[in-house]
């Protein structure tokens, strides 16, 4: 069964998903006029008044901290470590390029979520990829796909992946059984998800800054006692990420496509950019200023803290103790520890911490994640929903169970569905995406607050839901 997965799983990245990414990513940063590079100096005015959230959404913040749980996880610790294992140094740098252009891709899913919103019967925003799928591209069957297989991401797999992750720190560091972990896991998480969207974003608005910082200041400060040696680590992540370290060494190595493979899953599964997943956080934000690019632009560098901040850290860490080198066991959170051990002489409990506290936050944001389309299937009855909420309990206990290899290739078939998915109906969206960052511009240029004006676009107005953008102030 795991080559079965494997073939499938080589299928899906290696003739698909690359280049799906790779075109969406240079087309998009194109589309809306360098987004990444443009729209830096606005970041700030974007989360303007966001300790505040609005009548029926999320202030800015809080979706911004919500979608960085569901990032800030397993992925920017275990996942980095199984990049360099089955990619190499190389694929440090593919990584971060993949988040380059993740960055557009994010800020193209993020608006199409803001500008496709509803209100729930409770007065609650709600949208992500199945609403503007069913909205804009008038194909409701497409949403009920997505939703399905994000339904089975993030209800299921990936809060598996979290709870292997977090039980192997613990073991490791501690002894722990992993099924007393998982055990433990799931019953904490059962509590906090009852909260539903609004007072998970409360918990998530302080409890992702402060772990995220943590972890990050650490990993600045061991890379700080050994800073003679980053300018070699440097050198073979450029290296490793072209090929020219195995050419110049005459020895077996870590290929190129071993890289750019490598780089590019775990960049996805750690910022999930182009996936689908965030823009269920940032479609339940009330922006400000009222226009849809306003929060996609803050999911957008919430892909730069993720992974060229956060998943660099940990990447630093592993390469500076010399866990770079080919044919070395998958260990994934088990190598970061024994690096923390390496450099600092101590550690392993603190990175088992680390891991537990990311992780449980990453596994609270999945499951809002997935409760979230329920509503768009019309499932959001009482019943249903504490279904999900029994069925994601049992998946944490059983993630600890499981293969580690197997989990992780099955993560990365579902990723890869919900990838194709989304990506494909973004692009089909693409003039839309267009038409609302020249918007923003427009106002810009003309020194007036950013406010979207469903007005002045008779194409677009028909397909947005009524009690959205018709009450936003005009510009």
């Amino acid at each position: 069964m795991p080559d079965f997965f494997s073939f499938i799983n080589d299928i899906l990245w290696g003739s698909v998903l690359i280049y799906l990414l790779l075109g969406a990513g240079c087309w998009f940063t194109w589309r809306t006029g360098y987004a990444q590079l443009r729209y830096i100096r606005h970041f700030g005015k974007s989360l303007k008044n966001s300790l505040s959230a609005q009548p029926g959404g999320l202030s800015p913040f809080q979706a911004l901290c919500t979608g960085l749980a569901a990032r800030i996880g397993g992925g920017n610790l275990a996942g980095v470590a199984l990049a360099i294992t089955t990619g190499g140094p190389g694929a440090v740098f593919w990584m971060w390029f993949a988040a380059l252009i993740g960055m557009a891709i994010s800020f193209a899913e993020c608006a199409l979520a803001q500008l496709y919103k509803e209100r729930d019967r409770n007065g609650q925003f709600r949208g992500g990829p199945a609403w503007y799928m069913s909205r804009g591209l008038g194909m409701r069957w497409m949403g009920v796909l997505f939703a399905i297989f994000l339904l089975i991401a993030y209800g299921f797999i990936f809060n598996s992946v979290q709870a292997s992750t977090v039980s192997r720190a613990l073991n490791f560091a501690w002894g722990y059984p992993p099924l007393i972990s998982g055990i433990v896991m799931a019953l904490v998480v059962l509590p906090i998800v009852t909260h539903g969207i609004s007072g998970v974003a409360r918990l998530m608005q302080w409890f992702i800054p402060i772990t995220a910082l943590l972890w990050v200041i650490t990993s600045l400060s061991i890379c700080a006692m050994h800073i003679e040696k980053l300018p070699t680590i440097f050198s073979l992540i450029i290296k490793g990420a072209f090929g020219w370290q195995e050419a110049a060494g005459g020895v077996a190595g870590y290929t190129l496509s071993q890289a750019i493979t490598s780089g590019f899953q775990r960049s996805m599964f750690s910022n999930e950019a182009g996936m689908g997943s965030t823009p269920n956080a940032a479609a339940a934000a009330a922006s400000w200023p009222p226009h849809p690019v306003a929060q996609g632009i803050v999911q957008m560098f919430g892909i730069f803290i993720d992974t060229l901040v956060v998943c660099s850290a940990s990447a630093m860490l592993i390469l500076l103790a010399g866990n770079g080198t080919p044919n070395a066991p998958i260990e994934g959170i088990q190598l970061v520890q024994k690096a923390i051990l390496t450099l600092a002489g101590g550690g392993a409990e603190f990175v088992a911490i680390m891991t537990a506290l990311l992780a449980l936050g990453s596994i609270v944001a999945n499951y809002i994640y997935a409760e979230n389309n329920l509503f768009f299937l019309g499932l959001d009855n009482r019943r249903t929903i504490w279904l999900l909420r029994i069925a994601t309990c049992i998946t944490i206990v059983a993630g600890t169970l499981m293969s580690f290899p197997l989990l992780w290739q099955l993560a990365d078939i579902i990723m890869a569905c919900m990838a194709i998915t989304n990506l494909t109906a973004i692009l089909l969206l693409s003039p839309v995406v267009h038409t609302l960052a020249s918007d923003y511009l427009r106002q810009l240029k003309m020194g007036v607050q950013p406010t979207f004006n469903p007005g002045r676009y008779p194409d677009l107005a028909p397909q947005l839901a009524q009690d959205t953008w018709d009450k936003a102030p005009r510009s």
